[in-house]
């Protein structure tokens, strides 16, 4: 028994050994390794052509002066999106988890809403907004508040009521309970629902480009489908992720600042 809990006390020493940065170079390593083989593999070479391919597309889409004008593109449309969503949702999250007849008249609409695909209503936001940035916004905007309003409120549903009966009991107001209980309390749900929220901006942003967009990350990836140019349609899908783990770096940073208070279970 000993003998066991020696070995596993070792493989933990090992473990703990190696650096954050020593993880991440292992993880790229191994994504490379399955890269190739995938590269290599004759079921799969075609759809997934090596680093020097994607490098020479790179090149190629600067020359054709069509990169930054996607880029530029999409994210005009993701923070737009994305700002309209977080801005609607946590005024009518908090008036949903904190006043009945709230909840009971939007809730369920919401909770239907958000299981609708974007792709399903595409249509009817472009027959309403017309084609250009503004259904593109629309599009991200909906899938971003939805996500947002819920995960928020469930944090407003979870604030402990013991805290609020205690600031009532000392004469807090509404409004006083809001500022300095429930919002402070709930602050780990916010940024929870911006994390989610810019990620589903990311995953809509195909959708939301299907709209009549003359350029964007999302519309080129559709354009390079149709003719089969596979190299730069797979820089364009690794250049959204980049942008989705960045995203996530900047957050989790913020999630350090703002809630440093809140105690986090270490593995």
């Amino acid at each position: 028994m000993s003998f066991g809990n020696s070995e596993n006390k070792k493989k933990k020493d090992i473990v703990a050994a190696i650096p954050n940065w020593g993880w991440l170079l292992i993880s790229f390593l191994v994504a490379m390794i399955l890269w190739f083989w995938l590269s290599v593999n004759p079921s799969t070479a075609r759809s997934f052509p090596f680093l020097p391919e994607v490098i020479k597309s790179l090149k190629t889409m600067i020359e054709r002066g069509v990169l930054w004008n996607d880029f530029s593109s999409s994210m005009i449309s993701v923070i737009l999106g994305f700002i309209l969503g977080f801005v609607t949702a946590v005024p009518i999250a908090f008036m949903m988890a904190w006043y009945r007849p709230v909840r009971y008249i939007v809730e369920p609409w919401i909770q239907f809403i958000r299981n609708i695909p974007p792709l399903a209503y595409v249509p009817l936001v472009v027959i309403a907004a017309g084609v250009g940035r503004k259904p593109q916004v629309i599009v991200i905007w909906l899938a971003t508040f939805l996500i947002m309003c819920v995960t928020i409120y469930q944090g407003v549903r979870n604030v402990d009521e013991t805290l609020i009966k205690a600031a009532r009991v000392l004469g807090a107001k509404d409004r006083d309970i809001f500022v300095k209980v429930i919002f402070p309390a709930t602050t780990p749900f916010i940024i929870t629902a911006v994390r989610l929220g810019v990620s589903v901006a990311l995953t809509t942003l195909i959708a939301a480009e299907s709209t009549g967009a003359v350029a964007g990350l999302g519309m080129r990836i559709r354009s390079l489908n149709n003719s089969f140019d596979v190299p730069p349609m797979l820089l364009y899908i690794i250049i959204i992720g980049i942008i989705g783990i960045t995203s996530e770096k900047i957050i989790k940073y913020l999630e350090r600042k703002f809630t440093g208070w809140q105690e986090t279970r270490e593995i």
